[in-house]
């Protein structure tokens, strides 16, 4: 093969991978285009169990707050702000937010899990195992246990989270699970338990030393309730220490 034939060849292949590599450059540039969000797709992971909050609240909490996100870059969509708005609602316990290449913003709700209802005549409200507090809602109610009469405001944390952590306390016990049928509080803050079987009413008082007070519950069924018979009692007083008064 001549030179000359040789040099073509080589300008030729020369020419021929310049082309390549223009349009894979060409290509990749293309390829990282900023995407843009087309959907905004919300799933409620727990909306079998509870329904507390909707797709259709979700969707309304971040157009009030964080405006629309059709069309906004993905890459600038701040989940940090998304999932700190949603997690500021009462009623939701978590949140995941992230981005998928097809354009869509993704995310996911968790609710918070009601451990008792806190009910009054003007109103109520839920408490979670941990005390925190949110609405009820007038189209879906939660069965849990329900505590009535002077309840604390929610405001008053501190009693809520001894009187969630006495519901708490029973209801995680294989003996008094389901055991009472009603929890009232008097206009004293003395909290009172009425049983589901029985006439008694167990006057608790104040909401600690549960332990205790659900030991002298259990001597009061073992050897009290035996001996004097069903509705001897009406009252059984667990306040005083060392002694269950009953009358």
């Amino acid at each position: 093969m001549s030179r000359s034939i040789r040099n073509i060849l080589i300008a030729v292949c020369a020419i021929v991978s310049s082309g390549c590599l223009a349009a894979a450059y060409l290509a990749g540039v293309s390829y990282q285009k900023p995407l843009t969000c087309k959907s905004l797709d919300i799933t409620i992971a727990d909306s079998t169990t509870n329904n507390f909050v909707s797709r259709e609240d979700v969707r309304g909490y971040l157009e009030r707050e964080c405006g629309s996100f059709a069309g906004v870059r993905l890459d600038s969509i701040g989940l940090d702000r998304i999932e700190s708005v949603l997690e500021s609602k009462s009623a939701i316990n978590s949140v995941e937010s992230f981005v998928t290449k097809d354009g869509k913003l993704n995310i996911v709700v968790t609710q918070r899990k009601p451990a008792v209802r806190f009910q009054s005549r003007n109103g109520g409200y839920y408490a979670d195992a941990a005390g925190r507090t949110f609405p009820l809602q007038s189209s879906y109610a939660s069965y849990v246990p329900v505590i009535d009469g002077n309840i604390p405001s929610v405001k008053d944390t501190m009693r809520i989270a001894r009187l969630t952590s006495m519901v708490n306390y029973l209801e995680g016990s294989s003996k008094w699970e389901g055991k009472f049928v009603q929890i009232s509080i008097d206009d004293k803050g003395n909290v009172s338990l009425i049983p589901r079987e029985g006439k008694e009413r167990f006057i608790i008082g104040q909401p600690q030393d549960i332990e205790e007070k659900a030991e002298k519950m259990e001597m009061y069924y073992t050897h009290i309730l035996p001996e004097k018979g069903s509705g001897h009692y009406r009252t059984v007083d667990l306040r005083y220490d060392g002694q269950i008064v009953c009358r």
